[in-house]
C-alpha cells in the first residue's frame, strides 16, 4: 500500500502538462499542481509542521483546497475539513479539537479565525486565500508559495492520516481518522474495473495510470458538491490516483447554467452532487434550455454520483431523459463506505422508479448483538459495514469502541442508522434512533417521513418531528418549505405522503417555514425544527 502523495508526485512526473485542476478559466497542469504544493509544503516545514500535525482547510471549493491537502500529505501532516458555514463557536471547537497547526482560509473567513487564534496553542500559521487587506499575523497564500523553493520528497507511510470531520445530527463534530491505506483499499472497485488488483505500491499504481491514459479513459470530475464533505473530497482523491483532473466552480452559490457550461467547455466526464438539492435545479435548467431549442452539450458526461441526501427516482428519470448517463446513488458515511448503492441507467430506469438501495458486499443490517436481521422479516436493525474501515475517531476512544465494535471477530462500522432489509437485499432506511418519534407506542423514524414529504413536487425541504399529543403521546409534525408559487394545501401534501408510507407514519399536521434551516454541515437541525413546530402550533 502507499501514501497518496507518493503516487501523485509520480503522476506529475509522468506527464507534467496534463490537466490537474480546473477552476473557471483557470487550468493548472499536473506539473504546476506538484510545484505549487511542494512550495507550500516547504512553507509548512519552515513553521515546523510535519508528521501528525493538522492543516485545517476553512475554504470554499477551489484549487487551493486540493493544493493544501497535497502539501500536507507531502509533509506527513493531516488535512482537516472545516465547514465554511461554521461561526465562531463551532470554529473554535473544531480547530481546538484537531490541534490545528495551520489554517488555510478564504479572505472573508479569516476574521473568524482571528477571533479564536489566541485560544489555539498549536496554531503556527494562518494563510489567507484571496485578495483584500492582510491582517497582522496572517500570510497571503500566493506570497508564501512564491517565497519558497519546492520541498524535496520525504519518506512517508500508508498509515498516515486524512481527517474527515463529521457533524452528525447531535453533539460536536468528530474527526474520522482515515489512513491512506484505507483510502486506497476503498478503491478496490475502481481498480477491478481497470482489470487490476489493488496495487501494493505507488509504482504499481502508476502502471494503472499509464494504462488509463493510453486508453483515453482519464476522468475529468466536476466537484459540484463542497470539497469539505466526504463525497466530493474522496472522489477527488480517487481521480488524482488515476491521473485525472478535478474541476471546481468559481461561484459560491450553485448555478446550474454555469455548471452545464463548464461541463461542455471543460469536457467533464463525472459530476459529484448531493441528491435532489442539486438535481432539481439542474433538471429545471435542462428543461428550460430544451424548451428554447438550445440544449446544453452533455456529450462528454458519463456519470453523476450522489451521496448524503435523498435523490428521488423522479429526478433520476428526468436526468436520464436528457442524457444517456449512469447515475450512482451511494449510501455511505464519514465512518465508512460501501453500505449500499443504487445504480440507474436509461435501459433500467423505468423498472427502478421505486428502487431502493442494495446492500454492499460487506454490509448488513444487524441486531444489537451483531447478528444479521432476517431478510423480509420487517425487523429493524442498524446498518453496518465491514471490510476497509477508518481507524476510529480522533481523541474519542469511547465513541470509537461504540461505533466500530468487534463482533465475533469482525470489526464493523455502525454509525447508528436504522433500517430493515428485504429478501432481495434491498433496504429501507429509517434514520437515526436518537430523533425517532414515539406515537402511540410506534417508533417512527423522521428520515422515512421526510423522504415521503419531499416526493411531493411542491415541497422544497422538510423535517419531521414529534410534538406533544394528548392521545398518542407524540404526533408527527412536518416542518416544510413549500414552493411559494404553489397553491397546494396541507391536506394534499399529507395525503401524498400516505401514498408512499403507512398512514400512521404520516404527519398529522404541517408547519410551513421560510427560510428552512439546516445545521452548518447541511444536515437536519432537529432542535430548530422541533422549536419551529412548537412555535407554529402554539405549543410549549
Amino acid at each position: 500500500m502507499f501514501n497518496q502523495a507518493d503516487l501523485w508526485e509520480r503522476v506529475a512526473a509522468l506527464d507534467p502538462d496534463a490537466d490537474a485542476l480546473l477552476h473557471g478559466e483557470l487550468v493548472r497542469s499536473w506539473g504546476a499542481f506538484e510545484d505549487r504544493s511542494a512550495r507550500l509544503a516547504a512553507a509548512f516545514a519552515a513553521h515546523g509542521v510535519g508528521h501528525g500535525d493538522k492543516v485545517a482547510n476553512y475554504l470554499h471549493n477551489g484549487p487551493e483546497y486540493l493544493e493544501s491537502e497535497f502539501a500536507a500529505f507531502k509533509q506527513r501532516a493531516i488535512p482537516c475539513n472545516v465547514n465554511y458555514r461554521y461561526l465562531t463557536d463551532e470554529l473554535r471547537y473544531l480547530l481546538d479539537n484537531s490541534d490545528a497547526a495551520v489554517v488555510v482560509a478564504d479572505a472573508d473567513l479569516v476574521p473568524r479565525v482571528l477571533e479564536v487564534r489566541n485560544e489555539l496553542p498549536e496554531l503556527r500559521l494562518i494563510l489567507q486565500v484571496g485578495d483584500g487587506e492582510l491582517p497582522d499575523g496572517v500570510e497571503r497564500y500566493e506570497d508564501v508559495i512564491a517565497a519558497h523553493e519546492p520541498a524535496s520528497p520525504i519518506e512517508r507511510s500508508a498509515a498516515d492520516h486524512w481527517f474527515l470531520y463529521t457533524g452528525g445530527t447531535t453533539g460536536h463534530p468528530k474527526a474520522v481518522m482515515w489512513a491512506h491505506s484505507a483510502l486506497v483499499s476503498a478503491m478496490t472497485g475502481e481498480y477491478a474495473a481497470q482489470k487490476r488488483d489493488l496495487p501494493g505500491s505507488a509504482d504499481e499504481a502508476l502502471e494503472v495510470v499509464v494504462s488509463v491514459r493510453e486508453r483515453q479513459r482519464t476522468d475529468r470530475v466536476m466537484a459540484a458538491a463542497p470539497l469539505m464533505h466526504g463525497t466530493s473530497s474522496i472522489i477527488a482523491k480517487r481521480t488524482f490516483c488515476f491521473g485525472g483532473a478535478v474541476a471546481t466552480m468559481p461561484q459560491r452559490s450553485f448555478d446550474p447554467a454555469v455548471l452545464f457550461d463548464a461541463v461542455a467547455t471543460q469536457r467533464i466526464t463525472r459530476l459529484t452532487v448531493v441528491g435532489d438539492a442539486f438535481c432539481k435545479p439542474m433538471i429545471a435548467e435542462l428543461d428550460r434550455c430544451r424548451d428554447t431549442g438550445e440544449p446544453h452539450d452533455l456529450s462528454s458526461l458519463r456519470q453523476i454520483v450522489s451521496s448524503g441526501l435523498m435523490w428521488s427516482s423522479e429526478s433520476k428519470q428526468a436526468l436520464l431523459d436528457h442524457a444517456d448517463l449512469t447515475l450512482i446513488d451511494t449510501l455511505g458515511a464519514s465512518e465508512g463506505v460501501g453500505f449500499g448503492v443504487q445504480v440507474s441507467k436509461r435501459e433500467t430506469a423505468e423498472t427502478e422508479r421505486t428502487a431502493k438501495f442494495v446492500l454492499g458486499p460487506n454490509a448488513a443490517v444487524v441486531r444489537e448483538d451483531g447478528t444479521p436481521v432476517v431478510a423480509g422479516s420487517g425487523e429493524v436493525g442498524k446498518l453496518a459495514v465491514g471490510g476497509v474501515l477508518p481507524d476510529g475517531y480522533f481523541k474519542d476512544p469511547e465513541k470509537t469502541a461504540a461505533t466500530y465494535p468487534i463482533i465475533n471477530g469482525t470489526r464493523w462500522a455502525i454509525p447508528g442508522d436504522f433500517a430493515t432489509v428485504e429478501t432481495d437485499g434491498t433496504i429501507n432506511l429509517l434514520g437515526r434512533g436518537s430523533v425517532s418519534i414515539n406515537s402511540g407506542g410506534e417508533k417512527i423514524f423522521p428520515e422515512e417521513v421526510e423522504e415521503a414529504l419531499k416526493l411531493h413536487p411542491a415541497v422544497i425541504d422538510a423535517n419531521a418531528v414529534g410534538v406533544p399529543d394528548d392521545r398518542w403521546g407524540q404526533a408527527v409534525c412536518g416542518v416544510v418549505s413549500i414552493d411559494p408559487d404553489s397553491s397546494v394545501t396541507d391536506e394534499e401534501v399529507i395525503a401524498s405522503v400516505k401514498d408512499h408510507i403507512a398512514a400512521y407514519k404520516a404527519p398529522k399536521m404541517l408547519v410551513r417555514v421560510a427560510p428552512f434551516v439546516r445545521s452548518p454541515n447541511g444536515k437536519s437541525d432537529y432542535r430548530w425544527a422541533k422549536q419551529a413546530a412548537l412555535d407554529g402550533l402554539g405549543l410549549d
